[in-house]
């Protein structure tokens, strides 16, 4: 198999903790290179690759296939359009645009490339997100009636000067956390008909926003509520699920990404692997009583997203994530900013495809 060469644009959080070392990792994938400002971190973690100064110069460089953009929001749309618009296929960290209408402009240019837009929706593929889809896909909870998901934290104060915490589109906990869960959500369940939100700045001093709740008002009378803050000194359990034929509760995050940080990027054999004491339970009726029992959670893999993307490349399946979803995402999240800015739950419309009405005309 040729390897396929991809080039990295960015060596901050998302760059050196989430994209290198899992491209670094998929047999088929060779990292090329990474676009570094300031000095070459990724050459001593990576020896051998190129340092480039810029995209423009990455982009002269005709053996690099693919870029994965991994910069900061506000960069997102200029540098896969232009990466697109040299001829190259495209990975773009969350969210890949600040509105849907900048997301739909990139799906005309990449269909109108012939060249894939692949959105990082990697917590497709954490470990309890799989192990949730394996649940419901085996009727194990029967009918779900409610299901809860949340991303809690404890980040008292903001971070005046980095993006995150920066006023204006695309920053903050919704864009930040919202993106994950939304896509899982709909993953699970399909296209919300209806969004309510509130959608908050809750710290002292908060610039951006900070907390957020959605209720996705699905098809059949399900709600699926979705919920994020920076004020958790208790959190909550990350999924709640209540079912015709039992419940599942999962505390805790995927390991991966805390792995990740502390062993310098290094990919390990147990990168997703969960102990029993992280395990999530299942409680289900058996002859009127309840029964709980530990379940063991999937083994979480963000390899899986870039083995798929080289499939995708190679011409054998479909992207891990397609453009479209991406696109779906900050619809959602826009419809959010909508139902707290006006106090009222707000119908969806899906009849649109997003590439029939580029520019939002």
């Amino acid at each position: 198999m040729r390897a396929i060469r991809v080039g990295v644009v960015g060596f901050g959080l998302a760059g050196k903790v989430f994209h290198a070392p899992m491209i670094h990792a998929v047999d088929g994938l060779e990292l090329a290179g990474v676009v570094e400002r300031n000095g070459r971190n990724a050459e001593a973690a990576y020896p051998g690759i190129t340092t480039f100064p810029s995209l423009d110069a990455m982009l002269d460089d005709a053996s690099i296939e693919l870029i994965v953009v991994a910069t900061p929001n506000d960069f997102h749309v200029a540098q896969a359009r232009q990466a697109l618009a040299a001829g190259r296929h495209v990975v773009v960290d969350k969210p890949v645009g600040n509105t849907s209408f900048e997301i739909a402009d990139l799906m005309v240019l990449a269909r109108k490339q012939k060249r894939l837009l692949i959105p990082f929706h990697n917590r497709r593929f954490d470990g309890d997100f799989m192990t949730l889809r394996k649940l419901l896909a085996e009727q194990k909870l029967g009918r779900v009636v409610s299901f809860e998901s949340t991303f809690d934290r404890w980040r008292p104060a903001p971070k005046h000067g980095t993006w995150r915490d920066a006023s204006g589109p695309g920053t903050g906990t919704l864009f930040d956390l919202g993106t994950h869960l939304v896509d899982q959500a709909v993953q699970l369940f399909g296209l919300p008909e209806a969004i309510g939100a509130e959608v908050l700045r809750e710290r002292d001093g908060s610039l951006a926003v900070d907390a957020f709740t959605l209720r996705l008002h699905l098809p059949g009378g399900l709600i699926a509520t979705i919920s994020a803050n920076c004020l958790a000194a208790q959190p909550r359990p990350h999924y709640l699920v209540r079912g015709t034929r039992g419940g599942y509760i999962k505390w805790g995050l995927d390991p991966q990404e805390d792995r990740l940080r502390q062993n310098g990027s290094r990919v390990t054999a147990d990168l997703g692997v969960e102990p029993p004491s992280a395990w999530g339970s299942l409680t289900v009726d058996v002859e009127n009583a309840l029964v709980t029992h530990a379940v063991e959670t999937v083994p979480g893999d963000y390899r899986l997203y870039y083995a798929a993307v080289r499939d995708a490349l190679l011409g054998k399946t479909l992207p891990p994530v397609l453009d479209i979803d991406s696109w779906r995402v900050a619809s959602i999240l826009e419809m959010a900013e909508e139902s707290q800015r006006e106090g009222r739950v707000v119908p969806c419309d899906w009849a649109i495809h997003p590439t029939d009405a580029p520019n939002g005309q």
